[in-house]
C-alpha cells in the first residue's frame, strides 16, 4: 500500500494571535471562522471535471461569491511558467506533505512536453518537477500523424490525470518516442515527491478481437489519450482516440489495476473498421453510482454505422459500460449517417451523469455533440437505435446553425445545466421533472471550444466560469450577468496568455488556475481592506474630522494581516486645490504588524458628502463616508428676483431669493431672513427661512397702480440691507 498523506491545520495559533483592538478583533475573529471552516471543507480537485460524474461543479466554495468576483477585488495573483502547451486540467490537493518542504496546498500541471509540476497553490513557486521521457524525447514532427493542425508540435501528456488521495498517487497516460517507436506509458507517481512508483511506468499496449475475428493492436502512432483518467471502485479506465485527424486509429477504452499497473479488460468501439474514437474535448470518463462507465464516441469511416446489421462500430454513440468494459447499453440517433458525414462528432463533448431527478426517469444521462443538439438520455435504457430516437426522454437545439457548435460538456448546479456553445450566448437550462425547461441566456455571444464549470457554497453563490477566446470570464450563476472578465482590468493586469484548444479552468479554495501554452495562471481575491473606525463622520466644511480614518489589511486566505502594505486614502479630487477637494494626513500609509493603517481628513471647503476610498498595490478597494458640513454664516447676498416687471396687481412669477453663505461660500440654513415692500406692495411671506441651500424666497403682488416697488431684505445680526427694484406697469 502508498503512504497515507498527512493533514494539518495551522490556524488555531494564527487565529488567537490577532491584535486585541475591539472592532478588529471581533472582525478578524470573524475572518478566521471563515476560513477555518474553509480550510476544513477544501474540497480537492483530484479529477476532470471536479468529480466522476463531470458535472463541472465545486460545492464547497466559501470564498468566491458573485459580491467579492470583479475588477477591483479579483485578479491575477501570479503566473508561473511551464515549459509547454498544457491540454490536461490543473488538478489541486490541499495540506499535502511535501517531502523535505513542509505542508503544502499544491496544483498539478502536465504539459505536451511530458513534464508534471508540482506548484504551491498560495503563492506560486514550484515544489517539484518531473519528466516522463525516460529516456526518450516527445513524440514530434513525422511521428505527429495529423501534423500541427491542433496548434502544437509536441505531444506527450494531454489527458487529465487522476489522483488517488487516499494513497497520494497520480496516474497519468504520456507519450513519447523511443527509439524511433512512438509508445504511451502508464506512470502512477508520488505526488509528495514526483518519484515513480514501485512497477511504473509499465507500457500500454492491447489487442481486440472483434466477433467476425479481426485482431486490431493498439498503435501509439496513431492514437491520444484526450480524454481525462477515471478511477473507479479501485479500477483505473484510460480512454483514446486519433491524434486529431482520422487515419489509422480507433478508440479504445483500457481497464488497470492502479495497485500493480496491471491490465485488466479491453474495449475498442469498432474492432472491424477502426475510428470512432473518444475525444470528448478532454473530458474525462465519466461513471454513475453503481459503476457503468460513460463516452462519447466520434465518427466511423465509408463502412458506416453497422451496430443494427450486427457490426461493433459504435460510432456516434453514448456508450454505457460495465465495469468489466462490456457494452450494457448505447444511444446512437436515428441521423447517425448526417452526423458521420458532416463531421459532428458527438465525442466533441463528454457525458455528464445528473444526479436522481423527479419524474418517469431518476437516472439521467446529458450528452451532446458538434451539431449543439442536446440529448437527454434515461441511463436505465438509453434507447440504443431507433428510425424516430423513440428512446431520448428530451432532446433541445442550443443554437440554429450549420457551423460546429459544442467542445466541450456542460456545467450542472443547483438543478441547472450550464452551455457555452461556440460563438453563442451562454445558456442556463433550469431542470423539472428531468427536463430542460425555458433557458436564460447572456445578451452577448461568446467563443467557446471550453467547458464551463461553476464554484458555489451548495446552493449558494454560484459562479460560472469558463474560457472564451482569450479571456477567462465569470457569471452570476443565477443571472447570468458577466461579473469579470479578465480582459476588464487596465494596462493588461489581468490578461490570459493563449490557451490549448479544450483548456479547462479549475476552481478551489478560493482561486481560478488555467494551465495555458506557457504558463499555469492564478486568479483570485485580492488582500482585503476593511474599515475599521472612522467612517461616516461629519463637521464644518475645511475643518478636520475628530476621529482619524482607521482601516485593517489582511490576506482572504489566510486571514492573516497585510504587514508592510501601501494603504493610499483619496476623495476623487480631480484638481488640487479645489473646494471639492480635502486633504489626508498622510495620503498615504505603511500597515503595522497587525495590518492596521489610519489617517486624519480634512474635509473640503465646499459643503456635501463625499467618498474615501482606501486602496492599494495587491489588494482590493473599499469605501468610507464623510460628510462636510456649513459652518457659521458670515454674509448674506441676494441670489435672484430683482428686476421683474408685470402687471399692476398680479404677482410676479419669479421669488425675490437672499442666500445666507459662510466663509467658503456655502449655503447655511436656519437663517431668517425679513422682507418688506414699498409703495403698496405685498411681499408673501414677509418672513422666511433659509433651506438646505441657503436660500430663503418670498414673492410679491404689485400695487394696483403703474409704479417702482422696493423691496428690502435684512437679517438679524447682519448690517447689510439688500434691495430688490420691481415694476407694475
Amino acid at each position: 500500500m502508498f503512504p497515507v498523506p498527512h493533514f494539518t491545520i495551522p490556524w488555531r495559533s494564527r487565529c488567537v494571535s490577532a491584535h486585541p483592538q475591539s472592532q478588529a478583533v471581533l472582525r478578524l475573529i470573524a475572518v478566521c471562522i471563515a476560513f477555518l471552516a474553509s480550510s476544513f471543507a477544501q474540497q480537492p480537485f483530484s479529477t476532470s471535471r471536479t468529480n466522476n460524474a463531470r458535472d463541472g461543479a465545486n460545492t464547497q466554495e466559501t470564498l468566491l461569491a458573485p459580491a467579492n468576483v470583479n475588477q477591483a477585488g479579483f485578479g491575477r495573483l501570479f503566473s508561473f511558467p511551464i515549459d509547454y502547451i498544457a491540454m490536461a486540467q490543473p488538478l489541486y490537493v490541499a495540506n499535502v506533505s511535501i517531502a523535505g518542504q513542509g505542508t503544502h496546498n499544491v496544483v498539478y500541471v502536465v504539459t505536451q512536453a511530458d513534464s508534471v509540476y508540482a506548484i504551491d497553490a498560495d503563492t506560486g513557486s514550484q515544489l517539484w518537477y518531473a519528466s516522463m521521457l525516460n529516456g526518450g524525447t516527445v513524440a514530434s514532427g513525422i511521428y505527429l500523424p495529423c501534423g500541427t493542425s491542433p496548434g502544437f508540435n509536441q505531444e506527450g501528456i494531454v489527458g487529465t490525470p487522476v489522483i488517488d488521495t487516499a494513497t497520494n498517487t497520480m496516474y497519468l497516460v504520456a507519450k513519447t518516442l523511443l527509439n524511433t517507436t512512438v509508445r504511451h506509458h502508464l506512470h502512477a507517481l508520488d505526488i509528495t515527491t514526483g518519484n515513480e512508483r514501485p512497477g511504473s511506468p509499465v507500457l500500454i499496449t492491447a489487442t481486440s478481437r472483434s466477433i467476425a475475428g479481426r485482431n486490431t493492436v493498439f498503435d501509439s502512432l496513431h492514437q491520444k489519450n484526450r480524454p481525462g483518467l477515471l478511477l473507479l471502485n479501485g479500477i483505473l479506465y484510460l480512454g483514446f482516440g486519433s491524434n486529431y485527424c482520422n487515419d489509422n486509429n480507433s478508440g479504445w477504452i483500457l481497464s488497470y489495476d492502479p495497485s500493480s499497473l496491471s491490465q485488466l479488460n479491453v474495449f475498442n468501439t469498432s474492432p472491424d473498421w477502426g475510428l470512432t474514437s473518444i475525444w470528448q474535448a478532454g473530458v474525462g470518463l465519466a461513471a454513475d453510482e453503481s459503476g457503468y462507465i460513460y463516452a462519447e464516441t466520434a465518427e466511423c469511416g465509408s463502412h458506416g454505422y453497422d451496430i443494427p446489421s450486427g457490426g461493433q462500430s459504435y460510432c456516434n454513440s453514448v456508450l454505457k459500460l460495465s465495469p468489466d468494459l462490456a457494452v450494457a447499453d448505447y444511444f446512437t440517433p436515428s441521423n447517425v449517417a448526417y452526423l458521420n458525414t458532416a463531421d459532428f462528432d458527438l465525442s466533441s463533448t463528454g457525458a455528464v451523469i445528473l444526479p436522481d431527478q423527479p419524474g418517469p426517469y431518476p437516472h439521467e444521462v446529458i450528452a451532446s455533440g458538434k451539431q449543439g443538439i442536446v440529448y437527454v438520455l434515461n441511463r436505465d435504457n438509453l434507447g440504443m437505435y431507433s428510425a424516430n430516437d423513440a428512446g431520448v426522454v428530451q432532446h433541445v437545439t442550443l443554437v440554429n446553425t450549420t457551423k460546429d457548435v459544442m467542445f466541450g460538456s456542460p456545467a450542472y448546479w443547483n438543478n441547472t445545466l450550464y452551455f457555452a456553445p461556440d460563438n453563442s450566448p451562454l445558456i442556463a437550462y433550469p431542470l423539472s421533472g428531468g427536463m430542460l425547461g425555458t433557458p436564460t441566456k447572456t445578451p452577448a455571444r461568446y467563443p467557446g471550444s471550453h467547458s464551463p464549470t461553476i464554484s458555489a457554497n451548495g446552493n449558494t453563490n454560484g459562479v460560472m466560469w469558463v474560457i472564451g477566446g482569450s479571456a477567462l470570464y465569470a457569471f452570476d450563476a443565477v443571472t447570468l450577468d458577466l461579473l469579470y472578465t479578465t480582459n476588464q482590468a487596465p494596462n493588461g493586469r489581468d490578461k490570459l496568455p493563449a490557451v490549448g484548444h479544450f483548456a479547462t479552468q479549475t476552481v478551489a479554495n478560493g482561486r481560478v488556475y488555467v494551465a495555458t501554452k506557457t504558463t499555469l495562471e492564478a486568479y483570485g481575491l485580492f488582500n482585503v481592506v476593511n474599515i475599521i473606525s472612522g467612517s461616516g463622520q461629519s463637521s464644518t466644511a475645511g475643518s478636520t474630522l475628530s476621529q482619524p480614518i482607521r482601516v485593517q489589511a489582511f490576506n482572504p486566505y489566510t486571514g492573516q494581516p497585510d504587514v508592510g502594505a501601501t494603504v493610499n486614502f483619496s476623495d476623487g479630487c480631480q484638481v488640487l486645490g479645489s473646494t471639492s477637494c480635502g486633504t489626508f494626513n498622510p495620503a498615504s500609509a505603511v500597515s503595522d504588524s497587525t495590518g492596521h493603517a489610519s489617517t486624519t481628513y480634512t474635509l473640503p471647503k465646499k459643503a456635501g458628502s463625499y467618498t474615501i476610498t482606501v486602496s492599494g498595490t495587491g489588494f482590493g478597494s473599499t469605501t468610507a463616508a464623510a460628510t462636510a458640513k456649513a459652518g457659521p454664516a458670515t454674509a448674506i447676498l441676494a441670489n435672484g428676483g430683482s428686476q421683474q416687471t408685470g402687471p399692476a396687481g398680479s404677482t410676479l412669477p419669479n421669488p425675490m431669493v437672499v442666500k445666507a453663505q459662510d466663509i467658503y461660500k456655502n449655503g447655511v440654513a436656519g437663517i431668517t431672513i425679513n422682507f418688506t415692500a414699498n409703495n403698496g406692495g405685498v411681499v408673501t411671506p414677509a418672513s422666511a427661512v433659509t433651506d438646505s441651500t441657503g436660500n430663503a424666497r418670498t414673492w410679491l403682488t404689485l400695487p394696483n397702480t403703474a409704479g417702482t416697488v422696493i423691496v428690502n431684505a435684512t437679517s438679524p445680526g447682519f448690517t447689510n440691507k439688500l434691495t430688490f427694484t420691481e415694476y407694475s406697469n
